[in-house]
């Protein structure tokens, strides 16, 4: 059995001395009181800038905004991650894969953190064209993660494929560049447009995506190291994973995000213990990659043909399985357990607005015995 290194119990050793340094001393309440007035300010301040985008609202750009902003959902991930690994390009997607969990997870907390609402509505017109956008509008505003996860994508996607293709050429990269730039333009208009986030939103997402694309790209090659070759790499993300669920800071008021990047730090569980269990089988270097002679077009669409279906179906029988045994379970260890029930009020509420009767204890109080805690989140457990 392979020990585990020096860092490796540095680091969850140092998450786990948080958790219970933030909860003792309140951090994230105290964080929020520094932040939240001034942000929701801003999203006053902004609501004028959103109105003059809005005069010219038509059902034409209603529609492009909308489809632009299915570029970075849930949806969208379920069939373009997996198509990166049908593609024969396997470093990329588990680096993509990573690094959007990554970004979720740290957008989410600060979201939480701040607890900053979105534009109010009315008067900003608020448009949610899908189900995807409806459960987006309950979260919290800052920063905006459409445009978090648009930078570091496109980012870091322009950055493999120079590498990938070894282009010197100056003009390349100054249109792949360009491309990138506009893409993320786009997205964060149509954020505003679309009356799901203030301008403020939209600079935080883009100076946070900034600041962790050039973050990724520093260390990326080592965590891809770990991930492949590295020492007790199963059992220390597992851990990992399991800390950061009670790493997560708890929002003013209850919202979607926690379940979000819940979701998301199973994928990311999932395909790291995949990947270092079976590299040298189908994810090594030398894997057949698409327009290659070992891995034709049509070869290609065979795969997209059978994997979507099969992810999809995979995904719909086991969030069904996991909500009809986990209540099973629990009602069989005596844990209650309750629905989520998230407040249509928390979009445009003030900031001084609190609520005696709405709490949520913090996660870490979920796991021992003298919590306060009545009950737990079937939701979020499945």
């Amino acid at each position: 059995m392979e020990s585990i290194t020096g860092w490796q119990v540095i680091s969850l050793c140092g998450i786990a001395l948080w958790i219970v340094i933030s909860s003792i001393f309140n951090v994230t309440q105290k964080l929020r009181s520094l932040t939240q007035p001034w942000v929701c300010k801003r999203v006053i301040t902004d609501t004028p800038i959103i109105m003059k985008i809005q005069k010219y609202q038509h059902r034409h750009l209603d529609a492009f905004f909308s489809g632009l902003s299915c570029v970075v959902s849930v949806p969208f991930y379920t069939a373009f991650l997996p198509l990166l690994f049908w593609t024969g390009h396997c470093k990329l997607a588990r680096q993509m894969t990573l690094l959007i969990a990554f970004c979720d997870y740290t957008g989410n907390c600060i979201k939480d953190v701040v607890s900053a609402p979105r534009p109010k509505s009315p008067p900003v017109r608020r448009v949610t064209a899908t189900k995807d956008e409806e459960d987006n509008a309950m979260e919290y505003g800052l920063p905006s993660s459409h445009t978090l996860n648009t930078v570091c994508l496109s980012g870091y996607l322009l950055h493999y494929v120079l590498a990938y293709t070894e282009s010197n050429d100056v003009f390349i990269k100054v249109v792949g560049l360009t491309i990138a730039c506009l893409f993320v333009g786009l997205v964060g208009l149509g954020r505003i447009y679309l009356g799901m986030h203030s301008l403020i939103d939209i600079i935080g997402g883009l100076a946070l995506g900034l600041g962790i694309l050039a973050i990724w790209l520093a260390v990326s090659e080592y965590i891809d190291n770990f991930v492949v070759s590295g020492q007790n790499v199963v059992s220390f993300w597992a851990a990992l994973s399991f800390l950061l669920l009670f790493a997560y800071p708890t929002p003013e008021f209850p919202t979607p995000s926690f379940e979000y990047h819940t979701a998301f730090n199973g994928v990311a569980l999932g395909i790291v213990t995949g990947i270092h269990q079976t590299f040298h089988q189908f994810h090594h270097e030398n894997v057949a990659r698409v327009f290659s002679p070992q891995l034709a077009f049509p070869a290609f669409v065979g795969r997209l043909l059978l994997g979507i279906p099969t992810i999809l179906l995979v995904k719909f029988c086991s969030k069904a399985l996991a909500k009809w045994i986990l209540p099973i379970l629990a009602n069989t260890l005596g844990i209650p357990i309750r629905s989520t029930s998230y407040m249509p009020t928390l979009i445009g509420m003030p900031a001084d607005k609190k609520s005696d009767k709405i709490k949520q204890s913090g996660y870490l109080q979920k796991l021992f015995f003298f919590s306060n805690q009545t009950s737990f989140d079937a939701l979020i457990l499945a």
